[in-house]
């Protein structure tokens, strides 16, 4: 989501790590809130930590910092689209696309994706839920990064009855690197190396001058 459908919430990426709006809401909150979520961020670099544990993890550290949903809300309205996203969507509607978002980030952010740019299935890391007075009360983790992507991908495709061969897949983090091995196409969309790597197909563009709409003829479709 981040990094691909929108730009990077933040420039700066520590320990490999994709930036997120996980990051920027520490920034937020202050320079101790930062550093331990930085913490989150190596641990996440250098172990296995399964989503349903680094996410409350990271959940608990705003609600520590005292996170509020204006706070919240307005982090969020800061992270803009990437050129183009709205056209690249809309000719994929009209080639009879399905689409489907899978990301470790919030909830919220993904339904302003999935309304904005009408993308048939979205699966996120975290929902948070706020008392009356707009404090983080409690949250819904789901596997959706990492191994889990890939888990959320083939819940998808059964139901269609499609083949992985006929799944493409569009990223830029190494966390996508497994779903990027597991579809017939995969386009790492100015990605981390690794992710590069991994796949059939690699977009580089200038910093400030991308362009979603450059994934098309990947998929065998005219760039307008």
């Amino acid at each position: 989501m981040e990094g691909t459908i929108f730009r990077k919430a933040i420039k700066d990426s520590k320990f490999g790590i994709a930036p997120s709006a996980w990051t920027l809401m520490a920034e937020h909150l202050g320079p101790e809130c930062l550093a331990e979520e930085n913490k989150i961020k190596e641990k996440l670099s250098k172990e296995r930590y399964p989503t349903v544990e680094w996410v409350p993890d990271s959940a608990r550290l705003l609600q520590k910092y005292g996170l509020k949903k204006s706070l919240f809300d307005y982090v969020l309205s800061l992270v803009e689209y990437h050129p183009r996203i709205h056209e690249t969507f809309k000719i994929l509607r009209e080639a009879g696309i399905k689409t489907a978002l899978v990301s470790g980030g919030f909830k919220a952010q993904a339904d302003k994706a999935q309304i904005d740019l009408k993308i048939d299935h979205s699966f996120t890391a975290c929902e948070f839920f706020w008392d009356k007075e707009g404090n983080l009360e409690h949250w819904n983790c789901l596997p959706a990064d990492y191994e889990g992507k890939l888990d959320f991908m083939k819940l998808v495709i059964r139901e269609y009855g499609f083949d992985p061969e006929e799944c493409a897949f569009v990223g830029d983090g190494i966390n996508d690197v497994i779903l990027a091995k597991a579809v017939g196409t995969s386009i790492a969309f100015n990605a981390h190396h690794d992710l590069q790597k991994a796949a059939t197909y690699v977009i580089n563009q200038l910093k400030g001058q991308e362009d979603f709409m450059a994934i098309l003829p990947y998929l065998g479709l005219a760039i307008q």
